[in-house]
């Protein structure tokens, strides 16, 4: 995909999240059939943060992923990146009414450049975000490049559920039900309508630890939850030999 080709995603997600910012969690509980919470604790369990471990939250969203690793860290620094200011701001009122303000710090950028250098963080996380980039190969090169060597590279995305009937229930919540909550909930029915549309297009389970794998990623792990409609990847930076 050549960079003319990513542009107009690029715009039409700015404006999407631009736009529904305010009901972005509300948004997400429905989405996650209100599993998105249980998902990231047993992400954070799996990535088992230290006091002191850094990170970058990519398409960090209203922060509540990069608040959860701000409190497992307790007093490394933490860096949420955004390319939406209102979900930034949104963040940063969470991040103010939790006093956290010295440990985060909140960058509003492009997922596919980080201006960051190389072997900077312990851990490089995406959370519902990788679907909506122009470039996924890009942003998990990007995430592998910022952290140092052994660190993780984490990755919490809605996935394709593979398991009958399960699947054809969800898909037809997908396509029908949830555009219609889109329209209530944010008025946006347009924009909630390409939701399933990213999911189509977007890699399973095993292709995307194949792809963690291809961009030099090791020890990949990939967990299906609920059925398969959420999946957790993390792979590891090879540690450089001399």
């Amino acid at each position: 995909m050549g960079s003319s080709d990513t542009k107009p995603k690029e715009q039409f997600v700015h404006s999407v999240f631009e736009s529904i910012a305010g009901k972005y969690d509300l948004m997400n509980d429905i989405l996650s059939f209100r599993r998105h919470k249980a998902w990231r604790k047993f992400t954070m369990k799996k990535m088992n943060m230290h006091r002191g471990d850094t990170a970058i939250d990519l398409c960090c969203g209203t922060c509540d992923w990069t608040l959860a690793m701000a409190r497992a860290s307790e007093s490394g620094h933490i860096i949420g990146l955004d390319f939406s200011q209102n979900m930034l701001n949104v963040g940063e009122r969470k991040i103010t009414s939790e006093s956290r303000e010295k440990q985060i710090r909140l960058v509003q950028g492009n997922a596919m450049d980080l201006p960051f250098e190389d072997n900077t963080f312990d851990y490089a996380t995406i959370g519902f975000g990788l679907r909506n980039v122009p470039d996924l190969r890009r942003v998990l090169q990007e995430m592998q490049r910022v952290v140092k060597p052994g660190g993780q590279v984490v990755c919490l995305e809605l996935s394709k559920p593979t398991w009958q009937p399960f699947k054809g229930i969800y898909y037809a919540y997908f396509q029908h039900i949830l555009p219609m909550l889109g329209k209530l909930f944010a008025k946006r029915y347009e924009q909630y309508k390409w939701l399933p549309d990213s999911l189509a297009l977007f890699p399973g389970r095993d292709e995307l630890a194949n792809i963690f794998r291809e961009v030099g990623l090791k020890d990949v792990q990939a967990h299906s939850l609920t059925g398969g409609i959420a999946a957790l990847h993390i792979g590891i930076k090879e540690s450089q030999h001399v």
